[in-house]
């Protein structure tokens, strides 16, 4: 833990020196994270959107045909509590409260458990496939409030008390449901109080975040918890980094190519208009990254550059920009 710490620090130190960012890069990077943290959470939970069809869900409000109207719900939902976090003004986790935490989870379940949403579980739970006995459900108060306490007294840094929130929060299930999603952005809203970018798990690693909270939970020994939450932690780092600077990350990025967040920090677009004008096959997929991200070569940014100028000073519409090779 200690080595991924100390790689932590100096990548965190190596973003620190780009502050602040640009107002294009901010936006476009928070736009990016928004799709990104509901789609792996929310799929993480059984969710079937796939990430094209939750960004149509949160940014263009398009019903997805058989899809249930609670995976629309939960996709909008967890957009509006990741901007809910995003807009809190704290300056240390000293601030974080047992009324935000219940807050986020009220609107993880707006309109889909509007009984339970932000309210204690009133009922004993177990977690199905696992062998962890939950705290008995009179405990809760008591364990939650005892947890408030020591995470707005921790001495750590953002990063370990980050994972460390995560983890007694789960570990707690103070909900009836909603409990992992609200767990994973109680973690980030820690890190982004500590000047780093929202940590991503992967829908692929599922089996082993599960894995590793349930280790940790059984027999007390944390390594495995720590060292996969760590990775997460460092990924995000090196997207912010890569979209920077590709030398920064260390990382093998074939060079004519782009992410999305990328693309979007070339052509001062935004990622949904990107994301858009990609779903209306007026750009090109080059092809997918193992995490199934869409990648995009040099050509594209030339051809963002046209289109937009046509649409502008042509007006040209969707569909007469589609014509134009």
């Amino acid at each position: 833990m200690n080595t991924q710490l100390k790689t932590i620090q100096i990548k965190k130190k190596q973003l620190d020196q780009y502050k602040p960012y640009p107002k294009t890069f901010r936006s476009n990077m928070e736009e990016w994270y928004k799709i990104e943290l509901t789609y792996t959470s929310n799929a993480i939970e059984g969710n079937t959107l796939t990430r094209q069809e939750t960004a149509l869900v949160v940014e263009k409000g398009i019903t997805v045909e058989g899809k249930s109207i609670t995976e629309h719900l939960e996709a909008i939902n967890h957009a509006h509590a990741f901007e809910y976090i995003q807009s809190l003004p704290l300056k240390s986790t000293y601030e974080i409260s047992e009324k935000i935490v219940r807050d986020i989870h009220a609107i993880i379940l707006r309109n889909i458990d509007t009984m339970n949403a932000g309210i204690y579980r009133n009922v004993p739970v177990r977690i199905a496939g696992s062998s962890v006995v939950l705290p008995n459900l009179f405990k809760v108060p008591e364990l939650m409030e005892t947890f408030m306490k020591e995470l707005r007294n921790s001495k750590s840094g953002a990063v370990e008390t980050a994972l460390d929130a995560h983890f007694r929060l789960v570990s707690i299930h103070p909900f009836a449901d909603g409990n992992g999603r609200t767990a994973r952005l109680l973690m980030n809203l820690i890190l982004m109080v500590g000047g780093y970018p929202p940590a991503i798990i992967r829908k692929e690693d599922r089996s082993r975040y599960i894995n590793s909270i349930e280790k940790g939970q059984l027999t007390g020994n944390m390594s495995e918890y720590n060292s996969f939450m760590l990775k997460a932690v460092e990924r995000s780092l090196n997207t912010y980094l890569e979209t920077l600077s590709p030398k920064d990350t260390g990382e093998k990025v074939k060079s004519n190519l782009f992410k999305i967040g990328q693309l979007a920090q070339a052509t001062h677009e935004t990622v949904a208009t990107i994301r858009f004008w990609t779903k209306e096959s007026l750009l090109k997929v080059a092809e997918y990254s193992p995490g199934g991200y869409q990648l995009y070569t040099k050509e594209t940014v030339d051809r963002i550059k046209k289109l937009r100028t046509l649409q502008k000073e042509k007006r040209l519409t969707i569909e007469e920009l589609k014509k134009i090779k």
